[in-house]
């Protein structure tokens, strides 16, 4: 009796084996964006010539000294503005900037200035109406110089107090990208 159990036996056996060593696919955790380079195009409404403030660090280690230009605005001004993010440790070159859109409900961009009267606005949102920051507006005021600081955060808490508007303090997540500009306005 028990040699016409014995093929079944180790059939059913070797079927939990095999069934039971199984191995999920693994886990890609999300790995942060490799950021080289930033640059914030500034257009005047209405027309005239663009300022685009500009950082590279084409390593992306942080060692070397960054190459960051800034650029001088004129006072009473509105402008557009738009972000690009590159990685251009690749060959050719990969758009950080389409990832962000991919995946803009982990990301906002947060800007501060020390400049008097100059204000920057969410231009775009995210699929849950939060902002983004990719797009913006900047409005100028009078003459003055000092920076512009724009702060790329991962997995920000969009429904934070303050959050939307803009304020970081609340924000949590982790800062991908943290670049500051020198500005004019004259």
């Amino acid at each position: 009796m028990i040699k016409n159990y014995l093929p079944l036996t180790l059939l059913l056996t070797v079927a939990l084996l095999l069934t039971a060593c199984k191995k999920d696919d693994p886990k890609v955790p999300n790995e942060e964006e490799l950021i080289t380079t930033v640059n914030y195009t500034l257009t005047p409404t209405g027309g005239g010539t663009a300022v685009v403030l500009s950082f590279k660090d084409l390593d992306g280690d942080g060692d070397d000294v960054p190459t960051i230009i800034g650029g001088t605005l004129s006072a009473n001004q509105t402008y557009t503005g738009m972000l690009d993010l590159l990685n251009e440790a690749e060959s050719p070159s990969e758009s950080i900037t389409e990832e962000i859109l991919e995946e803009d409900e982990d990301h906002q961009f947060f800007f501060q200035s020390d400049v008097s009267d100059l204000i920057i606005s969410y231009g775009d949102q995210d699929e849950n109406g939060n902002p983004v920051g990719l797009n913006s507006t900047l409005t100028t005021g009078t003459v003055a110089s000092g920076s512009i600081t724009v702060i790329l955060r991962h997995e920000p808490i969009k429904d934070a107090s303050g959050v939307a508007d803009g304020d970081i303090t609340n924000a949590g997540g982790t800062t991908d990208i943290q670049v500051t500009f020198p500005v004019d306005v004259q």
